[in-house]
């Protein structure tokens, strides 16, 4: 039988930073025309490989093709040339140029082409048109900087579905954009692997997307290839699970309802801690929502109507629409400083430039909220050991504390975010899509922090746009339409995919 004739084909590669081996022989080969997911927990290694493929880490042994060819440290001429386009899991775009400047520019890579602004405007229209032609319309002059991280999201993909590229490299695409907006961005890409050859490496913790939309399927393991180009019609979801070295035993989502309330409760005295904690009352028009102390609270729709919520409880709103209370006294303030201070914790969606703090070390990013409440200054030796007690309760694997958070992977930086206010035990956590981009197991953990907050108190305010994953947790929804407005409070049985996409105008 015939080799079949690989777009990229990579054999052993391995990929070490300092001590720690990230890839320790990882294979992965993409046929033409062809849409795989490539699957592994958070620290299995995916990124990495990503980024070897793209050119922005050099491997330290195996090989690659691509086309046929063998490349390795001359990856990033292959994206030079616009032959690979990738989609990373952080964003990269370049926040003080323009939209259209941002996705023309791999068009206009090379000195010698002379840039065009017209020709840059039309190109990301069509290029935003594909996915979202409302926002094309009105967003090819407007600085990146300004836009909202869903916004960026569909920039960055607008602008690899652009560039005419053989290989497209997606890892986390869909983490932040709403249902109908994946719907129609998979649309596209159907489009373009059918009629140019396009082949898509595709990575997601979503089962029902990856289903939705691949063929094949990798899976990764540790940094070493455990499952190798098999047909996703022939292995189910429990065996892709198993392979990535996850627990068959729990659901996909096993923070649900009854759970998370059983959970709360359990221990001495946690169900007296719960009935303790503050009630929150959010107003708006004529919906008024109310978050009982120790409760979850979820929201659901289009970006722009939790965006608006969620910026007017921490601080960020410019002119606030959303009444506050807690206790029936009015809350008031105008920053997220001023917010945290009040006992509103936050932890941004926007992990890359609104969470983690990349230039310092894991202690501090751990003990930034601390600080700021508590209007503490640094205590090495207090805080290192409480830390060290946090990273060792939260199971996060780090070397150091010292080390930056870059050392660590993306689901364990956002258990990093949540770990800094447990100490601290909010009166509110507003949480902005606190799983994207997380694994099965993490997102477990992520679950039992947030009940061990709702012990001792907390309220939480959860806006995903996953409703399966709002269904699971949430016996309350506030729900908005497309153009932001708050359409309605679900409770109960009114909690389901059905019931929420009909509130949202979005599919579930």
């Amino acid at each position: 039988m015939a080799q079949l004739p690989y777009v990229l084909s990579a054999r052993s590669i391995v990929k070490r930073f300092g001590p720690t081996s990230v890839l320790k022989g990882c294979d992965l080969s993409i046929a033409p025309g062809e849409v795989h997911a490539f699957l592994g927990g958070n620290g299995a290694g995916k990124s990495t490989f990503i980024k070897i493929v793209s050119g922005q880490y050099e491997p330290d042994g195996g090989t690659l093709e691509f086309d046929g060819k063998r490349f390795g440290r001359a990856a990033a001429t292959q994206v030079a040339d616009g032959a690979i386009s990738v989609v990373n899991q952080e964003l990269a775009l370049l926040p003080h140029l323009s939209v259209a400047e941002n996705i023309a520019m791999p068009r206009f890579r090379r000195a010698a082409q002379k840039y065009s602004e017209h020709a840059s405007v039309a190109l990301a229209t069509e290029a935003l048109a594909l996915i979202d032609p409302h926002f094309a319309r009105e967003a090819a002059g407007r600085l990146v900087g300004d836009l909202t991280l869903h916004e960026r999201q569909l920039v960055e993909i607008a602008r690899a579905l652009g560039s005419g590229a053989k290989l497209l490299l997606l890892d986390e695409p869909t983490a932040n954009l709403t249902a109908a907006e994946t719907g129609r961005l998979f649309a596209v890409i159907r489009r373009l692997v059918k009629e140019r050859g396009l082949s898509v490496l595709f990575v997601s913790h979503r089962m029902r997307e990856i289903r939705q939309i691949a063929d094949v399927c990798t899976i990764i393991r540790d940094g070493k290839t455990s499952v190798d180009r098999v047909a996703l019609s022939a292995i189910t979801d429990g065996e892709i699970v198993e392979r990535m070295g996850q627990s068959v035993a729990t659901e996909t989502h096993s923070g649900s309802r009854a759970q998370a309330q059983s959970s709360a409760s359990s221990g001495a005295g946690a169900v007296q801690h719960a009935a303790q904690g503050d009630e929150f009352a959010l107003a708006c028009s004529d919906i008024t929502l109310t978050i009982p102390g120790g409760s979850i609270v979820g929201l659901a729709g289009a970006p722009t109507g939790p965006i608006a919520l969620i910026e007017a409880l921490t601080g960020q709103a410019v002119r606030r629409e959303w009444s506050i209370t807690r206790n029936g006294a009015p809350m008031r303030y105008g920053s997220c400083a001023a917010a945290a201070c009040a006992g509103i914790g936050f932890v941004s969606g926007d992990r890359a430039n609104k969470g983690i703090l990349a230039t310092l070390p894991i202690i501090d990013n751990l003990m930034a909220a601390r600080r700021i409440v508590e209007r503490r200054g640094i205590a090495r030796g207090e805080e290192a050991e409480r830390s060290a007690r946090l990273i060792e309760a939260l199971n996060i694997r780090a070397r150091s504390l010292w080390d930056l958070p870059a050392t660590l992977s993306g689901g364990t930086q956002q258990k990093l975010l949540i770990a800094r206010w447990l100490p601290l035990k909010p009166k509110l956590l507003v949480l902005e899509e606190p799983t994207r981009g997380v694994d099965i197991r993490t997102k477990r953990e992520i679950y039992a922090l947030i009940r061990k907050l709702m012990a001792q108190g907390t309220s939480v305010l959860w806006w995903s746009t996953e409703y399966v994953e709002l269904v699971e947790l949430c016996e309350t929804v506030l729900t908005f339409d497309l153009d932001g407005r708050p359409t309605g409070v679900l409770n109960d049985a009114r909690v389901n995919e059905t019931d929420l996409a009909r509130a949202t105008g979005m599919a579930a």
